[in-house]
């Protein structure tokens, strides 16, 4: 299946010169949501991961029904101020400023434990790498990336440590 044919462009979105790749469309579509779902499963079971930890907010609507097939645990990162126990934190850079994502620090226990970590797009890594981060402060070890999308002229790999990286569309 061509995924691409079921991702929306947007143009001049959020500003003009940015063509927005809108997932939305496909996640209405049941087969290509289905489709999108098990083709990660497939290539990301290999990895040994004990845990998904999904990037808020888009991370969590391909992370929750990855952990749910490769019957793993699920841990949410999130915007800083959402999480209601004690939360390891990490502030990165955004093209205008900072901002800052935390993980609770029980959620990856035992310490030493494979994590994949899951969003649906990456673009200049930022937010990922920040997230590798947060995996390495809680004792865990980051075993691999997968996104739905990949916008690869934007170089994001490069922020990220050396572990495979799993992508089912890249622009």
């Amino acid at each position: 299946m061509d995924l691409k044919t079921l991702i929306r462009d947007i143009p001049d979105f959020p500003k003009p010169g940015i063509l927005f790749r809108d997932i939305t469309t496909l996640l209405r579509d049941a087969s290509g949501l289905r489709y999108a779902v098990d083709a990660l499963t497939e290539k990301c079971a290999p990895l040994g991961a004990d845990f998904i930890v999904g990037i808020e907010s888009r991370g969590f609507i391909f992370g929750t029904p990855l952990a749910y097939q490769l019957n793993l645990g699920f841990v949410p990162v999130r915007k800083a101020g959402k999480l209601p126990a004690a939360v390891h934190s990490v502030e990165y850079a955004l093209e205008y400023g900072t901002d800052k994502l935390e993980i609770h620090q029980d959620a990856l226990l035992p310490p030493g434990s494979n994590v994949l970590i899951v969003d649906d797009l990456i673009a200049t890594g930022g937010t990922a790498a920040a997230t590798a981060k947060l995996v390495e402060q809680s004792g865990s070890r980051v075993a691999g990336f997968t996104f739905l999308v990949e916008l690869r002229d934007l170089a994001g790999r490069r922020h990220l440590p050396d572990v495979p990286v799993i992508t089912l569309v890249e622009y």
